[in-house]
């Protein structure tokens, strides 16, 4: 239902995070209406993630009973425990081989805590597995083919551990209640309707988080999981959203979901629709919004209309005329309404905090294969970015366009879609760095044009006096002449060529910095000498003395921040200063993170996301921005100026 897009079904995994919303009819009769939004689990894909925990009222924490706590599973743990987001989780894979229910619920207890709340047992297990037993109203439920169940018994283990794993769970629920737990200490025992009562508000305080037990496949435990969601996770009246009124560094303050309320709407993610165009996907916070209303965006202040207000179900769209406060819509064609905005009636600026933008570590350049495809690149680039924002672009000095993202498989999908959702192919190549020269000692040399070809000829004489200024003052140029040696309407000429020469490259090909240039003498001549001369002069001269002044290589160094285990700390160290990394301190961070910072260059780091998660399992991150330029290593210089020459020149070599 939710897994769509062809690159999705290629690789078997979400890819972006998907609407599924579906009525449900609860045991107290009531008919509700559970937005489900499926986000990816695959760490490029984080961001989906970001974008549905910002609109979401609870996380459903979904954990193989086979494989059991992975890395994806802790991550998301601690943001949504960092977002103060209520969770449930739902043991599934319960009919595969080597399930085990014991040992999972201990392995997340051991990593999440006490607070985890099994409110069902497996009846039997891996092949076996066909039920379920409610740990509350300690009945069992076993399981037909159609996915429908009926009572069934407890006896035997299952009935004995239902037995104990109920007092422990009556226990857990009624000690966050002062006075349960008082007339529980007592003797008087809680009834079922009692415990779910101080369950629902355990679960929406974040204190407690429920454990279903259940098989996606078979469907068992799967109705039971949804009259629950029911029952315990908290509706949208429950969370008012947190937003700031005015301006994004506005005071705080809460809107309650109420359909009465002013209209305000959140979006929260933006598709690109090859048949409708963009699609804006939006929570409505408060009020209800209505086909044909005109608001206001909060962040661009243009007025955008309601038009053909539709729910998403995976690729389905039905239609409507109305949503109120909780639910979530789509609607087409909002050109001015990017990711992150909001939507309120005119008068009302409100702005809600959109998540932090994830670092993007992973770039490639792009060339596109055709003019045609040169020509669109831009455009749909934009687009691309628009869908997903944690993308990001961006040129260098080599004129490369980069496509920056948080893995090489979320770039690899970003082409999938540039070239099926906008026509553009394009191939990719390795990211040129950005190495500056420079000198390190004074020099002088002459620039010195003579050409006689009948006519009037190119005659200028330029001397030139280059010397090193401090790393990061810039370059300049300096007029010394005197005596009229060369006149003062050719001065101008010879900066330009100075500066052309610098932005050109130096000795090793590399646009010079940090360099003072001198002219304190030179010749000309009455007829044959021009602008134009003087400029290239200047250009000859400049380049003749950096070659006698001691040319080095800068290159760009980073300062990474690398958060790992602590247990980990020493291999990442050690890979760091493989790196040519020096380590510029060390943190202990809550949770036995270690948080490291070093100075790196950034040749050495181009691959470091793919690199790092390999080295920890998934569970190192880091960070880069750009710190300082450093004199490049002798050792490298040849083989960095050759890779400059043959970019510069490929069909040379």
């Amino acid at each position: 239902m939710c897994d769509t897009e062809p690159e999705e079904i290629k690789r078997g995994i979400s890819l972006s995070p998907a609407i599924a919303p579906f009525p449900w009819k609860a045991p107290d009769g009531r008919e509700y209406t559970i937005n489900l939004i499926d986000t990816p689990g695959y760490a490029d894909f984080a961001a989906g993630v970001d974008a549905a925990l910002s609109v979401a009222d609870l996380a459903l924490i979904v954990v193989s009973a086979v494989d059991g706590v992975e890395v994806g599973t802790e991550i998301v743990w601690k943001q949504c425990e960092e977002l103060g987001i209520p969770r449930m989780v739902f043991l599934t894979k319960e009919d595969k081989p080597r399930a085990d229910f014991h040992r999972v619920l201990e392995q997340m207890r051991a990593t999440f805590g006490s607070g985890l709340v099994p409110l069902e047992l497996p009846i039997g297990e891996e092949e076996a597995f066909h039920g379920v037993a409610d740990v509350l109203t300690e009945e069992g439920y076993a399981y037909d083919g159609d996915g429908t169940h009926h009572t069934q018994a407890l006896s035997g283990e299952v009935a004995d551990e239902e037995k104990r794993l109920h007092d422990e769970v009556a226990e857990e629920i009624v000690s966050g209640d002062d006075e349960q737990l008082e007339r529980y200490l007592s003797g008087d025992v809680p009834s079922v309707d009692e415990l779910e009562k101080a369950l629902v508000h355990e679960v929406r305080d974040g204190s407690e988080f429920p454990v279903l037990v259940g098989s996606a496949l078979t469907g068992v435990g799967v109705d039971r999981l949804a009259d629950y969601l029911c029952e315990l996770a908290p509706s949208p009246a429950d969370r008012p959203a947190v937003v700031r009124a005015g301006t994004p560094d506005g005071p705080e303050t809460e809107v309650v979901a109420d359909p009465a309320g002013e209209p305000l709407l959140y979006v929260f993610r933006t598709v690109a629709d090859p048949f409708v165009g963009q699609v804006s996907l939006f929570k409505v916070l408060s009020g209800t919004v209505r086909n044909e209303d005109r608001l206001v965006n909060g962040v661009t202040g243009t007025e955008e209309r309601m038009h053909g207000l539709f729910r998403m179900r995976g690729k389905e769209h039905t239609n409507v005329e109305s949503l109120v406060a909780g639910d979530i819509g789509a609607v087409a064609k909002l050109a001015a309404t990017p990711t992150g905005s909001t939507l309120a009636k005119r008068g009302q600026t409100v702005h809600v905090p959109a998540p932090a933008k994830r670092p993007t570590p992973y770039a490639l350049a792009l060339k596109p294969l055709t003019q045609a495809d040169d020509d669109k690149l831009s455009s749909a680039m934009q687009r691309l970015v628009g869908e997903d924002p944690s993308l990001a672009i961006d040129r260098n000095d080599w004129s490369q366009t980069i496509l920056r993202g948080t893995g090489d498989t979320h770039i690899a999908v970003a082409l999938e879609r540039l070239a099926r959702k906008f026509g553009v192919n394009v191939v990719t190549e390795d990211v040129r760095i950005a190495y500056r020269e420079t000198i390190t000692r004074t020099a002088e040399a002459e620039g010195k044009l003579k050409k006689q070809s009948g006519g009037h000829g190119q005659y200028a004489v330029c001397q030139l006096r280059v010397s090193a200024a401090e790393r990061g003052e810039g370059s300049a140029f300096i007029d010394s002449i005197v005596g009229g040696a060369i006149p003062r309407n050719f001065i101008p000429a010879v900066e330009k060529g100075v500066l052309e020469q610098m932005a050109l490259g130096g000795v090793h090909g590399f646009p010079v910095v940090d360099v003072k240039v001198e002219c304190y003498d030179g010749k000309f001549h009455p007829v044959d000498s021009s602008e134009m001369a003087f400029r290239t002069a200047a250009s000859m001269g400049l380049k003749e003395a950096m070659a006698k002044a001691g040319p080095v290589i800068l290159e760009p160094v980073a300062l990474i921040t690398v958060r790992v285990p602590q247990e980990l700390q020493g291999d990442v160290m050690g890979d760091v200063s493989s790196r040519r990394g020096r380590i510029a301190g060390t943190d202990s961070l809550p949770g036995g993170i270690s948080e490291i910072q070093a100075m790196v260059p950034e040749a050495e780091i181009s691959r470091y996301v793919m690199d790092l998660r390999s080295m920890t399992g998934g569970r190192g991150t880091f960070d880069a921005r750009f710190d300082h330029y450093d004199v490049l290593p002798s050792h490298l210089v040849e083989k960095v100026a050759a890779a400059a020459k043959e970019a510069k020149d490929p069909k040379e070599h």
